[in-house]
């Protein structure tokens, strides 16, 4: 027993040895390799005769590939790529041929694709956008490889340069793309473009402002410092070419929050129209287009008065506003001024009543609730999420998905918001509010503007999905952000009613939602929503599909100021789940998962709070 264990030890002893000779010698041979073709590279550069001949060259690139393609875990194939494709790209200085550049940006990809842990594994996916940009002139390419590098390797010293790339790229795309769908537009209706109203929805530290246009139009934007001599407070104003003001629209509009005192357009010059903002308190504004019908949208943001001495001095102004407007309390006065708006959008035809309908709607505001003295843990857990905004997707002239004339996504999304705030309100100590509580049309800017002017913690939009294969289901959740596939980016140009290439159009604010931190909140909030959804749905249903969480750009996320997700809640097209989407039961189901999630995702609140 005894000499069979010692020969066990010795075979295991020399396998050791074996294997740690076999890496030694693989180390020496990669790092011998590369010198080799380091040599041949530096004779290359020091001998202009060589230069002009391309075998030469092609000799030292191919020495480089040999080390990667002979050592491919080694540490020396890295460099051997990343030294490979410098030298592809002086090649193609001399020869001006695409085939090299395109070989240099392959040997890239090849090192931050096969070793992205490789220090230099950045700076060759950094590299690829350069190329991309400054010899291919593809500025749409460029910008996802620059992407690539905030995506792939968030701490590499690369990334802040690549956060640099794509502000500069997202501007030039979409001005590229609105230069080129405007002349489209004024090729078939020449003339100026007419301006078609100005909307806003405000609080004291928030106001959405919307420019409604006939067509798209090229615009710029400018901010004007106080002129206190002429009396005159901050001004934004944008310049509208190629456009006009008729006589007939209210082109002037008083807010007067604390935040913007009002805004106007008038006809500036002959052609251009302007629109001034007038500002009392500003911390930070937004301006990007949506389109389908275009229009211009302005988010604008002050920081909220808290010193006590403005606190005074605001009750001792004469006769003063009241406004109710505390955490538990709802912006009253805006949500009405929101209900006129969508009631002038709503249609003369009489649209589809829901046919699933589990109670009678409310009317959009939430009350505010008597605490309950006895404070389970979940009700305690409420006092990190205070409101809610569900967002039942379409509506009104919009039906969404539908099949056969009956089943009509608009029905069943706002049948599922009304079980989901009857869960949520039940459980939490938590006001929601749905952003329509009946069969209305209500624009996408209008959605985020409601929830933000109602001061929400949470947004969550739901919808149902649909693809071209109907044995094509599952359940996936969105935050938003730039598409991660090519599925991600066909259900956000459905969801957005726009086309596939009006996506690009989005690029101008892209550089915003990098830098703004409620895209971690949303991501996570989608992941647990994803969970909850799939645990209570996997319990009773079989053939459930986890499509997971996913980032696209989806208009009606945009600019929310809360976690924000949009949930596909299963396919219209897919038989299977089409019947599950008309029972109320599975609805039932969904709504506990999305609660789940929910409550999931307040308890981390709840933990990060105590730490």
């Amino acid at each position: 027993m005894i000499t069979h264990w010692i020969r066990f030890l010795l075979i295991l002893t020399l396998l050791f040895f074996a294997r740690h000779e076999a890496l030694a010698q693989t180390s020496s041979g990669a790092k011998a390799l590369l010198e080799k073709a380091d040599r041949c590279a530096d004779s290359l550069s020091q001998a202009k005769d060589k230069k002009k001949l391309r075998h030469k060259w092609i000799e030292c690139i191919d020495a480089y590939r040999d080390v990667a393609s002979r050592h491919p875990q080694s540490e020396e194939a890295g460099w051997a790529l990343y030294r490979g494709a410098k030298l592809q790209e002086n090649l193609f200085g001399y020869s001006g041929k695409a085939q090299d550049l395109d070989g240099a940006v392959e040997l890239y990809r090849r090192l931050a694709n096969e070793h992205p842990n490789h220090r230099v594994a950045d700076d060759a996916q950094y590299r690829i956008g350069e190329i991309y940009y400054q010899e291919k002139n593809d500025i749409t390419q460029a910008y996802l490889e620059f992407l690539k590098v905030e995506k792939k390797f968030p701490k590499g010293d690369m990334r802040p340069k690549a956060q640099q790339m794509l502000e500069k790229l997202s501007g030039m795309i979409s001005k590229k793309e609105s230069q080129k769908e405007i002349k489209e537009a004024n090729a078939k209706t020449p003339g100026l473009t007419q301006v078609q109203g100005i909307r806003h929805w405000s609080t004291p530290n928030y106001t959405r402002v919307v420019i409604d246009l006939e067509r798209p139009v090229q615009y710029e934007h400018h901010l004007l410092p106080e002129n206190r001599e002429l009396k005159k407070p901050r001004r934004l104003y944008l310049d509208l070419k190629s456009a006009h003001v008729p006589t007939d629209i209210d082109s002037a509009i008083l807010i007067r929050d604390g935040l913007l005192q009002g805004a106007r357009a008038g006809q500036y010059t002959k052609d251009t129209v302007r629109v001034v903002l007038d500002i009392n308190n500003l911390e930070g504004f937004k301006v990007f287009p949506l389109h389908d019908p275009f229009r211009i949208v302005i988010d604008v943001r002050g920081a909220e008065i808290k010193e006590k001495g403005k606190e005074k001095a605001r009750e001792k102004e004469p006769e003063p506003e009241k406004e109710k407007d505390t955490d538990k309390e709802v912006d009253k006065e805006a949500v009405k001024e929101i209900a006129k708006e969508i009631g002038k959008d709503i249609g003369k035809e009489k649209e589809p009543v829901a046919k699933v309908e589990p109670r009678r709607p409310k009317r959009g505001v939430a009350k505010a609730k008597e605490p309950d003295k006895t404070v389970t843990l979940a009700r305690q857990l409420g006092l990190n999420v205070k409101r809610i905004v569900i967002d039942p997707g379409h509506g009104g002239k919009d039906p969404g998905c539908y099949m056969e004339g009956q089943i009509i996504e608009k029905d069943i999304t706002l049948a599922l918001a009304q079980i989901v705030e009857k869960k949520v309100e039940e459980k939490f100590d938590i006001d929601v509010i749905l952003t329509r509580d009946k069969d209305v049309f209500v624009p996408l800017e209008k959605r985020t503007a409601f929830a933000n002017v109602n001061k929400a913690d949470l947004f969550i939009s739901l919808h149902i999905n649909a693809h071209k294969q109907p044995d094509v289901h599952g359940f996936e959740t969105y935050f938003l952000n730039m598409a991660t596939d090519e599925r991600a980016v066909l259900v956000a140009a459905r969801e957005n009613a726009t086309s596939e290439k009006s996506i690009s159009d989005l690029q101008s604010i892209l550089n915003d939602l990098m830098l703004n931190t409620k895209i971690s909140e949303s991501s996570k909030l989608a992941h647990e929503v994803q969970r909850g959804v799939l645990g209570q749905v996997k319990k009773k249903y079989e053939d459930v599909k986890d499509l997971g969480v996913k980032q696209a750009p989806f208009y009606v996320l945009i600019g929310a100021e809360m976690p924000a997700i949009l949930v596909e809640t299963g396919f219209m097209t897919n038989p299977v789940e089409r019947k599950r989407l008309q029972n109320q039961k599975y609805l039932e189901t969904l709504a506990d998962g999305i609660v789940a999630g929910v409550e999931r995702y307040i308890k981390s609140l709840a933990k990060s709070t105590r730490g």
